[in-house]
């Protein structure tokens, strides 16, 4: 039996997840709390198999708790945050779990705790850090605004193949039109997809769904995107690797 606590600021979230774990007879709920600060005591001296912890509560959130835990326990989340953060909350913990959590969910993530179990976790602290460094820059960006004087015209983000800065302004090409958008390229770097999206040069960011293709150039590596002017565009020699990785090349 895999020995668990709950730490959830919502008392009837701990009961739902409490029941839905004594029914899969795989988990023994050796504690659960609705306050962080007496979770942090607990956890200091119990010795848990998995710690089910939710981010957002008042006074100590989850991030805060985990940094200040002297140990370090598998932990698996459960979250109401959209998406795009919580795809983070997969790659760097064992699992999360969107609320309101579902029984069939549950089972997937006890299935991936027992697959690891006797490897060796990420450290809880550093984990905690890269969280909310990746929570705090808001969620991706799906649609951008274009204005000029009175007229707003909306981008699906899917469909710009890159971005440039020339003449202190930030374009948006889209379906071989250029468009002005109100961020700058760090920006956008911030809130864009970064499995998509990729800086190539000081003035452009690329969408990688669009490079067609990679070839030497008289200064350096060139991309051609799929588009209908077949853009060409120059990478920057310290920005190659990074295309590349993104490319998976």
């Amino acid at each position: 039996m895999l020995r668990a606590y709950i730490v959830d600021d919502e008392r009837l979230a701990v009961d739902r997840l409490t029941r839905l774990l004594e029914r899969t007879s795989r988990v023994d709920v050796i504690g659960a709390t609705t306050d962080p600060e007496m979770a942090l005591t607990t956890l200091r001296e119990a010795e848990v198999d998995v710690l089910f912890l939710d981010i957002q509560m008042p006074g100590l959130t989850g991030f805060a708790l985990l940094e200040r835990l002297n140990r370090n326990p598998p932990v698996i989340f459960t979250t109401a945050y959209d998406r795009y953060a919580i795809e983070a909350f997969a790659v760097n913990s064992i699992d999360y779990l969107l609320k309101p959590i579902e029984p069939d969910r549950l089972d997937r993530a006890l299935d991936k705790l027992t697959r690891f179990s006797g490897q060796t976790s990420p450290d809880v602290r550093v984990l905690a850090r890269e969280l909310a460094a990746q929570l705090s820059r808001g969620p991706r960006l799906e649609r951008l605004a274009s204005r000029v004087g009175d007229r707003t015209t909306l981008l699906d983000v899917g469909r710009i193949s890159h971005f440039v800065a020339k003449d202190k302004l930030t374009f948006a090409i889209s379906g071989g039109h250029e468009l002005v958008v109100d961020y700058t390229l760090a920006q956008l770097e911030e809130r864009l997809d970064p499995r998509r999206y990729v800086r190539i040069h000081r003035g452009t960011i690329v969408n990688t769904a669009f490079v067609q293709e990679i070839y030497p150039g008289i200064d350096g590596l060139l991309i051609r995107l799929k588009d209908d002017s077949r853009t060409e565009l120059v990478v920057a020699r310290d920005r190659v690797r990074a295309l590349k990785e993104r490319l998976g090349i």
